[in-house]
């Protein structure tokens, strides 16, 4: 399962509502990269595919693929504050380390800086 803070749910909808998407999900993946593990990824879908995992959280639906939830499971996607804007977070569990950026790995990062754009 995976879920969203109230102030992060409240982004997605505000996303979605610009978009003219208030029908559509929140997407959560995984992909190979980052520092040394992986990366993730979200975005606005509306197609469930095959084997999509479907989850509610403050009344906005997420959707992740079979592959992505072995690795995301039990994680909490928030919305933080910082110095050069807002952006969203996720905590993930079973990251050993985590690179601060959608990025973790289980070997820690060892890269000195993620790239976050």
């Amino acid at each position: 399962m995976i879920t969203l803070t109230e102030r992060a749910a409240i982004e997605i909808r505000h996303i979605m509502e610009a978009q003219g998407k208030t029908d559509a999900m929140l997407r959560v993946f995984v992909a190979g990269g980052g520092c040394s593990g992986l990366q993730y990824g979200m975005a606005i879908d509306d197609i469930v595919d095959e084997g999509d995992q479907v989850f509610d959280s403050h009344g906005v639906k997420i959707v992740v693929d079979p592959l992505s939830l072995g690795y995301i499971t039990g994680s909490e996607v928030d919305f933080v504050e910082g110095s050069q804007g807002g952006g969203f977070k996720i905590d993930n569990p079973n990251a050993v380390a985590s690179c601060g950026c959608g990025q973790s790995s289980d070997e820690g990062c060892g890269c000195g800086s993620c790239g976050c754009h």
